[in-house]
């Protein structure tokens, strides 16, 4: 069972298309208010997408965004003895 299951392809679409938008507003107001949770939310949403067979325009996420999600060091707590 797919955690989107009982919502509409409409809805599915708008969420990702919110957070599209956010990260275009982020991009025009200097800001960094998106993160890791939305590029992994954006992935969940986008093999859904996929499997519905429907089409979504791109993000064009930012360039901090892209390198923490190839650090493998992000998100992980350091141990302070």
């Amino acid at each position: 069972m797919s955690e989107f299951d009982g919502l509409s392809d409409h809805f599915v679409l708008r969420m990702y298309e919110f957070i599209r938008n956010e990260v275009q507003a982020d991009a025009m107001a200097g800001t960094r208010l998106v993160g890791l949770p939305a590029m992994h939310r954006v992935d969940h949403l986008l093999m859904e997408i996929d499997r519905r067979g429907l089409f979504c325009a791109p993000i064009d996420w930012p360039k901090h965004l892209i390198e923490a999600a190839c650090d493998p060091s992000v998100g992980l707590r350091k141990a302070t003895a």
